[in-house]
């Protein structure tokens, strides 16, 4: 078979699943005339369709090739543990914040914080979600792009310059957001739910044929033993304390905060990141407010996060078996990118049509997760800040349809530009890691918005408007401090910092967060009303 015959197969595999999400993105276009229908489904979307829908979400182009990065560098599983926490953290969001969300049908969860303390606290929650989830969203955006830059070294035989390796990025991520911005624009959550259905199948399908042809090629290879022995010596390891046995108490604790993927930053740090962005996120929780009821919408909400364990063990064994199959099969054009090396397996070394599927899994998990950002941001602008002194009647009929399918471009062109910059930063900077820049941004204002929603659930009385957005500013303050953005600063301005603070990691920021916006905000009461 020649090669440019498989590359032709290959082409209409990744061909096929775009008109297929484009056929079921626009088949419900010009169908929405409310804007309940259009942003919640008309609250009738089955429960396994939500849950489908949420592991699409999760599963970003970042998690299909950064997660396996994190597998071929580590050679652990210390990454998984994380997942534990997400249960956790699920479990807590299905049983304390769903259901006051059904009882108040809320469009956008911020309408919640208006309802329990005012007009001033739903507005700064809503900018800190647009603002929060327009960067994360087009951070992760760019990712997609990796395949075409690794492609472009393979077929031409030299890895492409800084600009071409631009041009390549900038492309993909213009081409992506425009189709996704179509579909989800004309059709609405069903559009982005329905659609997750199908790119939740290719990423699965796709993420197990590739383990499926490692093992082979490793039998193949004789490197079948190096798996045996990484298996009995425990180097595949699951769990990590983060603490040295013979240190001091300050030590531990200090190593514990400063380490990434630890037993503490499952059960503490993702718990509590698992709140903000399970519980706050308008994008996911969006989503769950479409199922039927709240009991079917805790349902699919705890189930995705024991999707996530298998999931995340798939992307993790990807990786270390990439690293094996490496050792023997060496291979002077590997990537040194660690985020580069899963696109280069995939375009170099998997067979054809396979190839072709997982080059669709990267773009799938790509616009699944970017589909509901836009559907989310949309709304939440449209409930939050659009014709504020309109009734209610015009905030959900079809002029508010009008606005949302407006401001999903809106929102789509603004993620361009983050997706851009962030490409031209990795591009500068080769060794930074998708994961960490992924989780940790959500990490500097979460932690304030999942502050104010414990306050609302959790009391009858404390918090009002001026004392939550000072609580709100307080507890940003304290986790920039504690990220190091001081010492970055007075690095740009090469200064020596005069004060050694210690630096969290990331799964820390949103527990630093929330307790300090939590208790700042518990210092003010709440003024009595009707």
């Amino acid at each position: 078979m020649s090669s440019e015959f498989e590359t032709a197969i290959d082409i209409a595999v990744v061909l096929a699943y775009f008109g297929a999400v484009m056929y079921v993105g626009l088949k419900f276009a010009q169908k929405e005339s409310s804007l309940e229908s259009f942003a919640l489904g008309g609250r009738a979307i089955p429960w396994w369709a939500v849950l489908a829908s949420i592991v699409a979400a999760e599963t970003s182009a970042a998690t299909f090739l950064g997660t396996p990065a994190e597998g071929y560098k580590l050679l652990n599983y210390t990454f998984l543990q994380l997942v534990f926490g997400t249960i956790i953290g699920r479990v807590i969001v299905a049983f304390l914040f769903i259901k006051p969300f059904y009882e108040l049908k809320v469009f956008s969860i911020y309408e919640f914080l208006e309802w329990r303390f005012g007009k001033k606290t739903r507005q700064a929650a809503s900018a800190i979600f647009l603002l929060t989830r327009t960067l994360a969203s087009g951070t992760r955006l760019y990712v997609a792009a990796i395949v075409l830059a690794v492609g472009y070294g393979i077929m031409t035989g030299a890895r492409a310059s800084h600009a071409e390796q631009f041009a390549m990025y900038l492309g993909s991520i213009i081409l992506i957001t425009i189709l996704t911005a179509i579909y989800t624009s004309m059709g609405g959550i069903k559009a982005v739910i329905w659609t997750d259905c199908i790119q939740s199948t290719v990423m699965i399908t796709g993420a197990v044929g590739a383990i499926v042809m490692l093992l082979i090629e490793i039998q193949r290879a004789g490197q079948s033993t190096v798996l045996n022995q990484l298996v009995n010596s425990g180097q595949l390891s699951l769990f990590a304390l983060g603490t040295t046995p013979g240190a001091s108490l300050f030590e531990n604790l200090h190593s514990v905060i400063t380490s990434e993927y630890t037993i503490w930053a499952a059960l503490l740090g993702m718990t509590f990141t698992t709140l903000a962005t399970h519980g706050t996120d308008q994008d996911m929780v969006q989503r769950m407010l479409t199922a039927p009821d709240y009991k079917k919408s805790r349902l699919s909400l705890v189930l995705s996060g024991l999707a996530d364990l298998p999931i995340g063990f798939i992307f993790l064994t990807i990786g270390i078996l990439m690293s094996i199959y490496f050792q023997a099969n060496h291979d002077p054009a590997l990537p040194e990118k660690t985020n580069e090396v899963f696109a280069y397996f995939i375009l170099k070394h998997l067979p054809v049509g396979l190839r072709g599927l997982l080059v669709a899994g990267i773009f799938a998990t790509s616009m699944g997760s970017l589909s509901a950002a836009l559907n989310a941001l949309a709304t939440s602008y449209t409930r939050d800040w659009h014709s504020p002194s309109s009734d209610a009647k015009d905030l959900e009929g079809e002029e508010a349809v009008k606005v949302v399918r407006k401001f999903t471009y809106v929102f789509a062109a603004l993620m361009i530009l983050v997706a851009a910059s962030t490409a031209y930063f990795v591009i500068e900077h080769p060794d930074s890691r998708i994961i960490p820049i992924v989780l940790g941004i959500f990490g500097y204002t979460y932690g304030s918005l999942l502050g104010i929603f414990l306050v609302g659930l959790l009391t009858k009385n404390r918090g009002n408007d001026i004392g939550n957005l000072t609580a709100m500013l307080v507890g940003a303050m304290t986790v920039a401090i504690f990220s190091g953005l001081p010492e970055q600063f007075f690095h740009l301005m090469a200064m020596k910092s005069p004060l050694v603070i210690p630096q969290i990691a990331f799964p820390f920021r949103i527990l630093v967060g929330s307790a300090t916006t939590f208790a700042c905000a518990c210092l003010f009461s709440t003024p009595k009303r009707p």
